[in-house]
């Protein structure tokens, strides 16, 4: 399934985040200090990525994710720009990039930081999953509570 996005369908981060690999300025973006309950979804495609479940305060000025919803929504690429050795993150329906992972996460959840440009995702509240079609999400909140 191809998702080419012109720039009047997103804002002009949001097109140079997901279309252009750019990176939105650190601890000024929306989802850094952002701690709702609900899912992060690809702002191209709406293709479900990360739960506020494993969502973490990490100090990198962007959103950190312990983990994806599911290893099979993401790419994970090698990316040697700017002499650095990285694994970027993509979405795997859409392309988009989102961002980058890292092997400096919390230890007792596996040891990753998904390090992830709010400007590449949508928040759905956990109130409106149903309401906006992701209603398949609302038990894997309800059984992470008990």
């Amino acid at each position: 399934m191809a998702f080419e996005k012109e720039k009047a369908q997103l804002n002009d981060l949001s097109y140079r985040v997901t279309q252009e690999a750019a990176t939105e300025a650190p601890f000024t973006n929306e989802f850094d200090d952002f701690f709702e309950k609900g899912l992060y979804v690809d702002i191209v495609s709406g293709e479900p990525l990360f739960t506020s479940m494993e969502k973490y305060h990490s100090g990198c000025g962007w959103p950190a994710f312990t983990a994806p919803i599911d290893r099979s929504v993401i790419q994970e690429k090698r990316d040697q720009t700017f002499n650095m050795e990285r694994t970027e993150v993509r979405s795997k329906d859409a392309n988009s990039h989102l961002g980058h992972v890292f092997a400096d996460g919390p230890s007792e959840s596996g040891g990753l930081r998904y390090c992830i440009n709010s400007a590449a995702l949508r928040f759905v509240p956990f109130d409106k999953l149903d309401e906006e079609g992701y209603g398949d999400f609302v038990d894997r909140f309800e059984k992470n509570e008990k």
